[in-house]
Formats: structure tokens, C-alpha cells, sequence
């Protein structure tokens, strides 16, 4: 879901629906969360279901914990994507990742589990670090662990973040098509990453720096660690296809169910990322897809992989130029308390598809 500050960007909603900044609040539409600033939706533009407004009313301090995650979710794709012909691009309109989320294809899955897992990531810190009222650290864990340490300190609240992530992102989410099932699984399988790259940290205890005893908690991974097990679960993603059991007995989840397109291939496991479309052409620029082609993108003349010009440029070949940057270096500190450094003049030569 996209909403912001006055004052601040943007976010994104898993349904490809957006909400941005507007400079002047209405009684329909404003929010104020725990430190009394005006958050705004735009009214312009779909609005927040009832569930979202009332999960954000009842949890104070959240909205800016959600508004945080999901940039940090935007910045991660635009990391793991960087030498990628699909770069994660955004833009400042009401579409921030533009039509993509309207595919069923790959690309789409890692913007769907990516911005789960941010709200996810984000909401289990904020927990911990007190910035949310309704939730606090996760004390569960007390008492024995094991001969030489203990469970204590301050674990990072993982299930709180879970819940709230389910209820929130996936409540846009409607219908029984292959696309609800697939962009709920692909929800699911960013908050699972989060939770299964949970650690234990430890702090020791004892008589002169001794570590007689330790004090353990459960530490949220960094989100480049989710970031790298999701990239790698986008190469080996699953494509599946509608699945229906066929039997009025079942649920209406057992019911309808997603099934690999290859039977040969085992079901996707809920830490999958799964499609069902083949990715556009990334190449060339398409109005009809969004595509904004890889003409004008840095390229490496010396590597052979996906940053490399030959496959970055789609063979159509990159012009090479020099240019000068100056930066500072040979920096000394000088007591107390001056930085001196000189300014060193470089050349770079860069290559840029044609």
C-alpha cells in the first residue's frame, strides 16, 4: 500500500493500486499516528479499505513503521536488480513500478515478496524498539536454553510482524483467479524468508569479561540477507497454473490450489516464488508492457555475465566515452579536531548501450 507524510515518499500496494501525497487534508482522509503528524492519503485515488484504516487506527505508531519498510523493500529491489535488463525501475507517478504488477510473471513475484517481507521486517523491529503501542518485544522466549546460556534481552517481535502483514497486504487482495492465489502465496513466501533468517544473538556474562553464562535473543536477519535469499528464489521461481480439486467437500483453500505447470516438477513449497506468465521483453522500449528497454544503461565491456554489454545491450552494441571526476582522498585528521584531505582527479571510462 503507498502512503506517506507531508513531509515524506511514498510506499507501495501489493495490488498495484497507489496512493501518493496531496498538500491539503480532508476530514475523510487524514490520519494522525502516535507523535501527532498528519499523515495523508490522496483522495484522488483508491482509497484504504475499512480494514486497513481500522488495523492502522488500532496500532499507533505503525504507519510509519509500514511507510518505512516498503521504501526500504523499493531500495533493495533496485539493489538486487541493478545489472539486471529489468532494474526495478520506479517513478514519481500514482504507478510507482508501473504495469508490471499487472503481469503474472517473475518480475512481479519479487515485487510482491519483497514489499511483504519489508512491511514484515519493518514492523517486527519497530516492535522491539518501542515505537508501536500496540506491540512490544517478543518475551516468549525465558527462562532455560541450553547448559551454558539462557534466553533474555529483547527479541525481535517476528510474529507480531507476520499477522499484521497478513492482515494488512494481503486484505487487498480479491477474487479466487490464478493471480489472487499467486500474489497471496508470493506475499507469504516474503514474510516466511523473514522469519526462517531469524538468528540468535548472545551477550556474555561473567567475572572479568568471562563469558561464564550468555543472555540469547532472537535477531531479525539484515534485509540485503532477505533481499539475497529472495533474488535467488526469483531464479529458480516455480511456474504454476490453476489448480482445482474438484470436490464441493473441500474448502474454498483446498479447493483452489496452485499446481506446477510441468506435473513432472514437485509442487512450489510455501518459501517459493511462483508466476504464471513469461516475462516480457526488457530490451526494447514497450508502451504496452511499461518497458523502458536497457538504451542508455551502464554496462561492463569485460564480463561475461548478465551485467556484461553483450547481454545488458541485447547485442545491439554500447558507445564508450571518458569522463573526469574529481573526488577527495588522501584525507588526514588532525588533533583536534580538523580533516584535511586533497582532491584527486580520475578518468572513467564507462560503456552505455546503443
Amino acid at each position: 500500500l503507498a502512503f506517506s507524510s507531508l513531509s515524506n515518499t511514498l510506499a507501495v500496494n501489493n495490488s498495484g493500486r497507489w496512493w501518493g501525497i496531496i498538500n491539503v487534508a480532508s476530514s475523510t482522509n487524514l490520519l494522525t499516528d502516535s507523535k501527532n503528524v498528519q499523515l495523508v492519503l490522496d483522495p484522488s485515488l483508491q482509497l484504504l479499505s475499512r480494514k486497513q484504516r481500522k488495523l492502522i487506527r488500532q496500532n499507533p505508531g505503525i504507519l510509519h513503521s509500514v511507510s518505512s519498510g516498503l521504501q526500504t523493500a523499493i531500495k533493495e529491489c533496485k539493489w538486487q536488480f541493478r545489472n539486471r535488463r529489468w532494474n526495478c525501475p520506479t517513478s514519481q507517478g500514482p504507478n510507482i513500478f508501473g504495469k508490471i504488477v499487472n503481469r503474472g510473471c517473475r518480475e512481479t513475484a519479487f515485487i510482491f515478496a519483497i514489499t511483504s517481507a519489508g512491511v514484515t521486517h519493518s514492523v517486527a523491529r519497530s516492535c522491539s524498539e518501542g515505537s508501536i503501542e500496540s506491540c512490544t518485544c517478543d518475551y516468549r522466549r525465558r527462562g532455560p536454553g541450553g547448559p551454558d546460556w539462557h534466553w533474555g534481552g529483547c527479541s525481535d517481535n517476528i510474529d507480531f510482524g507476520r499477522l499484521f502483514g497478513r492482515e494488512f497486504v494481503d486484505s487487498s487482495e480479491k477474487g479466487r483467479d490464478l493471480r489472487f492465489l499467486m500474489n497471496l502465496h508470493n506475499n507469504e513466501a516474503g514474510r516466511m524468508t523473514v522469519f526462517s533468517e531469524m538468528r540468535q544473538e548472545c551477550k556474555c556474562h561473567g567475572m572479568s569479561g568471562s563469558c561464564t553464562v550468555r543472555t540469547c535473543w532472537m535477531r531479525l536477519p539484515t534485509f540485503r540477507a532477505v533481499g539475497d535469499v529472495l533474488k535467488d528464489r526469483f531464479d529458480g521461481a516455480s511456474r504454476v497454473i490453476y489448480g482445482n480439486k474438484g470436490s464441493n467437500r473441500a474448502s474454498r483453500v483446498e479447493l483452489h490450489h496452485l499446481e506446477p505447470e510441468n506435473p513432472a516438477h514437485k509442487p512450489p513449497s510455501p518459501h517459493d516464488l511462483v508466476y504464471f506468465e513469461k516475462s516480457p521483453n526488457f530490451c526494447t522500449y514497450s508502451g504496452k508492457t511499461g518497458t523502458a528497454g536497457t538504451a542508455g544503461r551502464f554496462c561492463n565491456s569485460s564480463s561475461p555475465g548478465l551485467d556484461g554489454c553483450e547481454l545488458l545491450c541485447c547485442g545491439r552494441g554500447y558507445r564508450t566515452r571518458t569522463q573526469r571526476v574529481t573526488e577527495r582522498c588522501n584525507c588526514t585528521f588532525h588533533w583536534c579536531c580538523h580533516v584535511s584531505c586533497l582532491n584527486c582527479t580520475n578518468t572513467q571510462v564507462l560503456h552505455e548501450c546503443l
